[in-house]
């Protein structure tokens, strides 16, 4: 049997089939301005037996094809424990929204909290200000790490923090402290986030975010806790869907190494 979990996120979607409890093929594409026409293209020819949705896309797909769907509190939760068995913590961090989850020894989740209301502190926010310094996303977190001079950025609104950046340029500031500065008012947001939720170790970070080498420094600086990337963390979610498709057949140890 064949299970497959999608995740149709507000940047990009994700795809997970599992056969036998081995993740067998993953894929991934942006989500653009038709999320189920995407959707739809990138299950093009893959062959599954059942399939489970999540993301903020889910319900537009249960109206097209009559599938199941998950929330992504579940979905990341599932997926986590999938890849390390032990993880009691996840923050996911995405394109729209970001969310601290917590679970208990058997994996149930027992509280998390979201930021879904604001783009303050999720991937579009760093997007937009990696835009507004003229770096690539990729090159974003690479040159803030170059950072020699630590740089309050006051503003987490994303229009203020933009214009608060533009000024920081024209007063000459260096545009490596200034990244740093805009990925440390972004950790503190998540930290507060995970605080408020009580975490618990180990920890597990996930999300398109969780690519950024800068904001993974940062984050186990502040928590003082070593944290958990998946090789591909952006998979989390739609991994946690496959498994709730195939119910309890899939329930065994993933194969996604953590980054090194």
């Amino acid at each position: 049997m064949r299970y497959a979990g999608i995740d149709i996120g507000s940047r990009t979607i994700e795809l997970v089939v599992l056969r036998d409890g081995e993740i067998i093929e993953t894929k991934q594409a942006d989500s653009g301005f038709d999320p189920m026409a995407q959707a739809k293209e990138l299950l093009d020819g893959v062959k599954h037996d059942r399939i489970m949705a999540t993301g903020y896309g889910r319900h537009l797909f249960e109206l097209s094809l009559d599938a199941p769907t998950v929330t992504e509190i579940k979905a990341y939760a599932v997926g986590a424990r999938f890849l390390f068995s032990d993880v009691r913590t996840i923050l996911d961090i995405g394109g729209q929204d970001s969310k601290a989850i917590v679970v208990n020894d058997n994996g149930r989740v027992i509280k998390f909290e979201m930021n879904d209301r604001c783009a303050a502190g999720t991937g579009k926010f760093l997007e937009i200000m990696a835009n507004t310094l003229g770096y690539s996303l990729d090159q974003f977190g690479v040159e803030a790490l170059k950072s020699k001079r630590d740089i309050q950025i006051s503003s987490m609104c994303t229009v203020f923090a933009e214009s608060e950046v533009t000024s920081l340029v024209s007063r000459g500031e260096s545009r490596q402290d200034i990244a740093m500065g805009l990925h440390r008012s972004v950790v503190r947001r998540a930290a507060s986030m995970l605080k408020r939720v009580c975490v618990k170790e180990p920890v597990l970070f996930a999300g398109g975010v969780a690519r950024n080498d800068c904001m993974l420094h940062l984050l186990q600086e502040a928590l003082k806790k070593k944290i958990l990337v998946p090789k591909d963390p952006q998979m989390v979610g739609a991994l946690g869907a496959a498994l709730l498709a195939g119910k309890k057949d899939c329930y065994c140890h993933g194969s996604l190494p953590e980054k090194a």
